[in-house]
């Protein structure tokens, strides 16, 4: 009969959406880590995980005593990235800092998909999570949510919108937009949100949500209007400007940049990292640095179970949105 010891080791792996109980080969001493970490990121340096890796790694590096490193793997949003991620050691030594893309969204759009998100990986920690902007051009007829919603009614498929390509952030924020308005727009995808931008501010497209370092800098040059932010709240940052949740009461979309590792890592080597990282997060050092993403990390993610079941709620959610837009893949 297993040990009660097995049992309950057992039962955490399955809470941590796990599909294998680590071989003994695996098992973490309390010298964890022993060597270098390294961080897995589908991006290109410089983009919002490539940024965020390496600020927690240069604080988590000290407190664990071993170096934090990113790997660069960019490419088909993500999905080789956490591919090799899910293939590697599941020691705790090889994480993959992802946004929404090769979690909660590709897994919807490529049926053959080399790994399933909820059971090859397990969250370890909330990096940060974010407000996305609703931003139009000026000769829109529209000074916030309200109005832009009744312009759009007023004429279905008229107003366009960009986004950074099919199944993009932008995309799937404005198909929510308009489900939960019955509000129809033309949706015009580009290679990224600076290729939108740039159609937004020569007036070939209306509107589009995008994110807030991607936006601000033409707003506060009067060259976009600021309509609103995607979180649930205002954003400290842009106190003025309303949430569209003020005006549909149904209404989050979340930006968010999470640390995973393979689903059979072993619980001690995810809660050595979690622990750091949530210290890690609340220092004014790291409440800065986000700051500057307009984004935050809410204590509520600090809570494993609360982690878990956001990302089992994202990968449903944008999954069934995904299906009611009929929302294909580009390739």
């Amino acid at each position: 009969m297993p040990s009660h010891t097995t049992r309950r080791h057992a039962l955490q792996s399955l809470a941590a959406g796990a599909i294998a109980v680590a071989s003994p080969s695996w098992a973490q001493s309390s010298s964890y880590p022993t060597r270098t970490v390294k961080m897995v990121v589908g991006s290109p340096p410089g983009g919002p995980s490539d940024f965020m890796a390496r600020i927690f790694g240069d604080a988590l590096g000290p407190a664990l005593g071993q170096s934090f490193v990113v790997d660069n793997k960019p490419g088909a949003s993500g999905m080789p990235a956490a591919d090799s991620v899910v293939k590697s050691a599941p020691d705790g030594h090889t994480l993959l800092m992802s946004g929404p893309a090769s979690i909660a969204v590709m897994p919807h759009l490529f049926s053959k998909i080399t790994y399933d998100p909820m059971t090859d990986l397990t969250p370890v920690a909330m990096l940060g999570a974010g407000a996305f902007v609703l931003v139009a051009h000026p000769s829109v007829n529209a000074r916030n949510v309200q109005e832009l919603i009744a312009l759009a009614k007023s004429k279905p498929d008229g107003l366009t919108y960009g986004s950074g390509g099919n199944g993009s952030s932008g995309h799937l924020c404005t198909e929510l937009f308009c489900s939960l308005t019955g509000t129809r727009m033309t949706h015009i995808p580009y290679k990224g949100d600076g290729q939108a931008v740039n159609d937004l501010l020569a007036g070939q497209i209306q509107v589009m949500f995008t994110a807030p370092n991607v936006a601000m800098a033409n707003v506060k040059a009067g060259r976009l209007k600021l309509l609103a932010v995607t979180t649930r709240e205002r954003v400290s940052s842009m106190p003025d400007v309303p949430a569209v949740h003020e005006t549909l009461k149904d209404f989050e979309y979340l930006g968010w940049i999470m640390a995973f590792a393979p689903a059979a890592t072993p619980r001690s080597a995810i809660d050595t990292l979690a622990n750091a990282w949530n210290k890690a997060r609340v220092t004014p050092a790291i409440r800065s640095k986000l700051e500057e993403l307009a984004m935050s990390a809410p204590e509520r993610f600090a809570q494993r179970t609360t982690l878990l079941e956001f990302v089992k709620n994202e990968h449903a959610r944008l999954g069934k949105l995904i299906r009611d837009a009929g929302i294909k893949s580009e390739g």
